[in-house]
């Protein structure tokens, strides 16, 4: 079954347009990586006052957070955008995923439903 998880990272205001542009032109090995570790439909939106919205699918999220843990080019790409993270709870680390509860999803309760879904 297909884990959804979203996640609230804080970005330095300053620092956005180089995080946009960092991303703009990911390292290969980085989307190799990602995709080896199991995540797909990652995707990251970001607001002006440095918000950042993260979702992705896997299978499990515990083995892919491990497995990009443990990749070589996880910890260059951590060193070289660590320091455009700011906190967002004072008891996580600085930029450290803790995925959000999932709380709804529309195609679940309309399978859920049939006999309401028009």
């Amino acid at each position: 079954m297909t884990q959804k998880v979203c996640f609230l990272l804080r970005i330095d205001p300053a620092a956005s347009d180089e995080y946009v542009e960092r991303h703009d032109s990911i390292w290969p090995e980085m989307l190799e990586a990602l995709h080896e570790s199991g995540y797909r439909n990652y995707s990251m939106f970001l607001d002006p006052t440095g918000l950042l919205v993260g979702y992705l699918e896997t299978d499990d999220f515990a083995v892919s957070s491990s497995r990009m843990a443990a990749h070589p080019v996880q910890q260059r790409w951590s060193d070289s955008m660590d320091a455009m993270f700011l906190p967002v709870d004072p008891d996580r680390p600085v930029g450290a995923i803790a995925p959000l509860r999932h709380v709804f999803d529309l195609d679940r309760q309309r399978a859920a439903h049939p006999e309401g879904v028009a």
